[in-house]
């Protein structure tokens, strides 16, 4: 980090990257564009997808939508930037700057973290309630959700930017930061522990009614039903419990760099193709819009 001479407050942070070899970052950058695009361009079909096919209105898809716009916002908050810094000769980020892509990528992490609990919960009622699925998911609710969601995410994690902006960055050592380690904890409780638990209860419940079912077809289609969402939340929680969870004594600035790089970008790929190859609905919309496609090109010509 750098201060203005004479002064004893941070004005701008280095950043260190991946590499300090130029030919490694045009390649690093390469792949990351890849990604990067791969990712935005699948979540953006699927938001598409079912905005345009109203068999897709439904609540299920609806919380899929917002999931996928969650995905988009999270990965564009912290890829340009290093897509950036990948070609430029300046390695450095103001403090305003670095703050702000702190605060927006961990508001929207958390966002999503709660929002596969209502996800779950979704599934939990089509599976355990299906008779009533329509009447309980009403539009009111689901729209009530999100927007809780949404509030959550970002108000809870105010209170953490706020407490780490406060700390001393010149002459960290001397500072006492058992507060902010609090509040760490504290996030991480509502991060992790918390929609994790909530999410294995409803799936608890979820696995009793399935095994229940008597004829197995009916079976196999709730199980397949719940296998998308369940793979989805593995790959998230999985790096997001190490990061978060894990004892200070097995802190690793490379590995965390490595861990960090799969939980925002490999993740946010994953769910599309999770849930565009799995998913007959989703899969059967994109063929109609094939199909519409190819139909107009042909009155065109």
């Amino acid at each position: 980090l750098k201060s203005p001479p004479n002064q004893s407050w941070v004005s701008e942070f280095i950043l260190l990257g991946f590499s300090s070899d130029p030919t490694t970052n045009r390649i690093l950058f390469i792949a990351f564009l890849l990604l990067y695009l791969s990712s935005v361009l699948g979540n953006g079909l699927i938001v598409t997808l079912i905005c345009l096919d109203m068999h897709l209105h439904t609540s299920m898809y609806f919380f899929l939508c917002i999931l996928s716009l969650l995905d988009m916002g999270s990965v564009t908050t912290t890829m340009p930037q290093m897509l950036v810094h990948l070609l430029a000769q300046s390695q450095t980020i103001s403090f305003a700057g670095c703050w702000l892509q702190m605060y927006m990528f961990g508001a929207l992490g958390l966002t999503e973290s709660i929002f596969f609990v209502v996800m779950a919960y979704d599934r939990y009622v089509a599976i355990c309630y299906p008779p009533r699925y329509a009447v309980i998911l009403s539009w009111g609710l689901c729209t009530w959700l999100s927007a809780g969601t949404w509030a959550c995410g970002f108000f809870f994690f105010v209170i953490h930017t706020f407490f780490t902006m406060r700390l001393p960055y010149c002459g960290l050592a001397c500072m006492d930061t058992n507060l902010i380690a609090m509040v760490d904890l504290v996030i991480s409780v509502f991060m992790v522990v918390a929609p994790l638990s909530l999410i294995v209860a409803s799936y608890i419940r979820i696995a009793q009614a399935i095994l229940k079912i008597k004829s197995m077809q009916p079976r196999c289609k709730a199980f397949s039903i719940c296998a998308s969402h369940l793979t989805v939340v593995t790959f998230f929680y999985a790096p997001a419990t190490y990061i978060y969870i894990r004892p200070n004594s097995r802190y690793s600035p490379e590995q965390d760099k490595q861990i960090s790089l799969f939980y925002n970008v490999f993740t946010v790929l994953l769910n599309p193709v999770v849930y565009i190859l799995r998913n007959k609905d989703i899969k059967r919309a994109f063929l109609k819009v094939m199909q519409k496609l190819g139909q107009w090109n042909k009155c065109g010509t």
